[in-house]
């Protein structure tokens, strides 16, 4: 791990705790946009299945499959029609609501301040993010984290979304430094890890909920301290 001089984090799910901001998000607007009186019984319901399609329409805009618009779109009134809502009852600022709320919450990993300020001693630490520009932005400055970062890149800025080569071939041309003296840390499989594999950058899985690491993925950590001792 010594030959390293440049790690690369993502954010959400990685460092910012995307789903617990999320969860606080959604119970607010659940009350605030009356959801029980319009047909939804229960928030944890409504919770879980906008988790689940949230994940499957980020899992497909990584890979291009999808627009951020289209994302946006769809999340929401997947989840509204799914919960067996229809159409037109659908409250039509749902989405922007959450768009402008979720960004502001301020839940991180355990130990994240702690693990950055001890690798920022080290190494040269950089951000590269698929998330929304405007939305990263607000993440970052309530959380306190630009200060760890000397570069933060985002997928709209670069015209490329993670795993595509070109977003880390410019993270790397960016930071001054070679593949060969980078890792990329993160928790997406597809986007981070085998991305940045693909590339020649070798890479660690944080797996938090300790999901079965596949076979050609060399190194995990289930928790963001342990990269104390690792590195």
């Amino acid at each position: 791990m010594n030959k390293y001089k440049h790690i690369f984090f993502d954010l959400d799910h990685t460092i910012w705790d995307f789903d617990k901001n999320a969860e606080e998000t959604l119970n607010e607007l659940f009350i605030l946009h009356r959801l029980q009186e319009i047909g939804l019984s229960s928030a944890d319901l409504f919770i879980e299945t906008y988790t689940r399609n949230n994940h499957e329409l980020w899992a497909q805009y990584h890979v291009g499959a999808i627009t951020r618009d289209e994302l946006r779109e769809a999340r929401f009134k997947r989840t509204f029609i799914q919960l067996g809502l229809h159409p037109d009852l659908i409250p039509a600022d749902f989405e922007d609501a959450y768009v402008r709320l979720c960004p502001t919450k301020t839940n991180l990993f355990p130990h994240a301040h702690e693990t950055l300020r001890y690798l920022q001693g080290k190494y040269t630490l950089h951000l590269i993010s698929n998330g929304f520009k405007e939305s990263q932005k607000l993440k970052i400055a309530g959380t306190n984290l630009g200060q760890y970062f000397q570069h933060i890149i985002v997928s709209e800025d670069v015209g490329v979304n993670k795993p595509d080569k070109a977003i880390f071939e410019y993270a790397v041309n960016l930071a001054g430094t070679s593949r060969q003296e980078s890792v990329m840390i993160g928790d997406s499989l597809e986007a981070d890890v085998y991305g940045a594999l693909n590339y020649g950058m070798d890479a660690i899985f944080f797996n938090p909920f300790s999901a079965p690491k596949p076979v050609d993925v060399p190194v995990q950590i289930t928790h963001l301290k342990e990269l104390i001792t690792l590195l």
